[in-house]
């Protein structure tokens, strides 16, 4: 069945091949529940088979069969393509201003923190080197079981608040930049995506 006017037809030994529909309409579902048009004709067995550009719909899905579709069509808006307008402060953009004065704040803190945890450091094991003769110097000194585990405990919290404060940095540079790229390409793509309809 098609949606031309001419109204001829064919009887053949595989069925009927109709050129037009009775009401010219592709099929709607009247309200006692029968439908007419190609739907109608396919459900009362006036027709074999309908070819046209009907819209497949849940309704008309429950009560005929469906074919692959040969033909997508599609309707598009036209837009004339915005000006883009561009920021140079947009590097900023993935995080707030509180975000980066915590970051700004932080880089001074910490350096001046490593500093003086370095000179602590420092000037334990100057102590520890010139202390009295009796004193532990390198792991030389009284054989006490107090001095060897002093010496034991000492090797693995050696510079140990250093250690802390530096891995910690290290942790927190790697997760800022982490988010900040994460965050821009997020920016840059959602940034793109901006329509005006």
């Amino acid at each position: 069945v098609s949606g031309n006017k001419k109204r001829t037809g064919v009887k053949g030994p595989g069925g009927n091949i109709k050129e037009t529909v009775a009401d010219s309409k592709y099929g709607s579902q009247l309200p006692n529940g029968s439908w007419n048009g190609m739907i109608g004709d396919l459900i009362n067995k006036r027709a074999d088979l309908a070819v046209s550009a009907i819209t497949i719909t849940p309704e008309r899905e429950n009560v005929v069969d469906f074919s692959k579709r040969y033909l997508d069509y599609s309707v598009g808006i036209l837009l004339r393509k915005p000006e883009e307008k561009i920021n140079i402060f947009s590097l900023f953009a993935p995080f707030d201003l509180a975000v980066w004065a915590c970051i700004a704040a932080a880089i001074p803190v910490v350096g001046v923190l490593i500093f003086l945890l370095n000179r602590l450091q420092a000037l334990r094991s100057s102590s520890s080197q010139n202390g009295p003769p009796g004193h532990l110097t390198n792991g030389v000194g009284s054989g006490t079981l107090h001095s060897a585990i002093w010496i034991v405990y000492g090797a693995f919290v050696q510079q140990v608040a250093l250690r802390i404060v530096m891995g910690s940095w290290w942790l927190f540079t790697l997760i800022v930049c982490s988010s900040y790229t994460a965050n821009l390409a997020a920016y840059l793509t959602v940034s793109r995506m901006d329509h005006a309809i």
